[in-house]
């Protein structure tokens, strides 16, 4: 048995989605064909991934708008001017913010993973938003007749149920993006809107059994969009010790990209229970150059040292795209970046004797 290794979620679209993408933006194709698009994407990614031996796959995100505002899809109560969030290469992206309630999902990732299970032969994770970046957009000033709280109640029971879904449909493990951790830290230096998101995830996983959360795991990272991050200049430090406090039974963490990855891996050993399985990033998806199997396996063994590898398992830093437009990164790169990560964990796990 090896090395458990897994994708966390998006991968570039292929060219066909994207041409497809912009016909439908442009009215030249309709519904219908942009999903049978999408489709064909999530078809090739798939076996794509399970031709490089991936023994998890995902389905790329293809038919995502992003990781973050699937669940806002079809909704028609949002204004565009939500909160911005600057990226350290000058460009931004900005969440909506809710104009009316009640709030409810308009669609539930279960619906993704349904459809890529129609192609896999291996099993499927799901990536889903953790409720902590939906609860921005919520506006400031409050909306009448809809009061905050009122709010975080519904969306704690719109988070459960997109998860329960996920969970009742088979996903091999359900995964909660909370790029929004790191970032925290960057809009409130303070930590406590980063404590309020932790408590606000936690509420929704206390609803879950103990056999439950095994499947339930944790992704952070300090932002991927057009090869460049929103809070990689956040001290990690500040984050990991309130990470491991959510009630999660996996952590996904970005590594690779980390200039003192011993420190971090220290913190992860001082911080991390031992009922925690923790995958470290061992590819960079922001780096154009595509890691060697070897300088993948000794990322690994590096982080051997710290972990125990009965509970290490590896990752990408993050997605390869997470917004739909984001075409920074090649989908042939990408690819190559996934199959240096498989096979390097493999030739970890056989240097451990794992």
């Amino acid at each position: 048995m090896t090395l458990p290794t897994e994708p966390i979620g998006s991968l570039p679209r292929s060219p066909e989605l994207l041409a497809a993408l912009r016909e439908h933006a442009a009215g030249q194709i309709d519904d219908a064909a942009l999903a049978r698009q999408q489709q064909e994407a999530v078809r090739d990614t798939i076996a794509r991934l399970e031709a490089l031996g991936s023994p998890v796959v995902t389905d790329g995100e293809q038919a995502k708008s992003s990781f973050a505002t699937y669940p806002l899809e079809g909704l028609t109560s949002l204004t565009p001017d939500g909160v911005t969030i600057p990226f350290e290469d000058g460009h931004t992206r900005r969440l909506p913010l809710l104009t009316a309630g009640p709030f409810r999902y308009g669609t539930y990732a279960d619906s993704y993973l349904q459809a890529a299970q129609q192609y896999a032969t291996v099993p499927v994770k799901q990536a889903v938003i953790a409720p902590s970046a939906l609860s921005l957009i919520y506006p400031p000033e409050g909306i009448a007749g809809y009061p905050r709280e009122q709010f975080l109640a519904d969306l704690q029971d719109q988070a459960e149920q997109d998860i329960r879904r996920c969970l009742r449909a088979g996903a091999q493990r359900v995964q909660l993006d909370f790029t929004e951790g790191r970032l925290a830290l960057k809009l409130d230096p303070s930590g406590g809107l980063l404590d309020s998101f932790v408590a606000l995830n936690n509420s929704v996983l206390a609803r879950f059994s103990d056999e439950d959360r095994v499947r339930i795991g944790v992704h952070t990272c300090p932002g991927g969009d057009q090869d460049s991050t929103h809070s990689a200049d956040v001290d990690y430090a500040l984050l990991l010790p309130r990470l491991f406090a959510l009630r999660a039974g996996a952590f996904y963490l970005e590594l690779a990209g980390e200039a003192d990855p011993r420190r971090v891996l220290d913190l992860v050993a001082k911080h991390a229970d031992e009922d925690q399985q923790v995958f470290v990033g061992v590819t960079d998806p922001i780096d154009p150059v595509v890691e060697t199997p070897e300088q993948v396996r000794d990322r690994v063994l590096l982080a051997a040292e710290y972990i125990d590898p009965a509970r290490l398992g590896t990752c990408d830093d993050c997605g390869f795209a997470p917004f739909a437009d984001d075409t920074s990164t090649s989908r042939e790169t990408a690819f190559a970046k996934i199959a240096a990560r498989v096979e390097g964990t493999a030739l970890a796990s056989a240097a451990l004797g794992v």
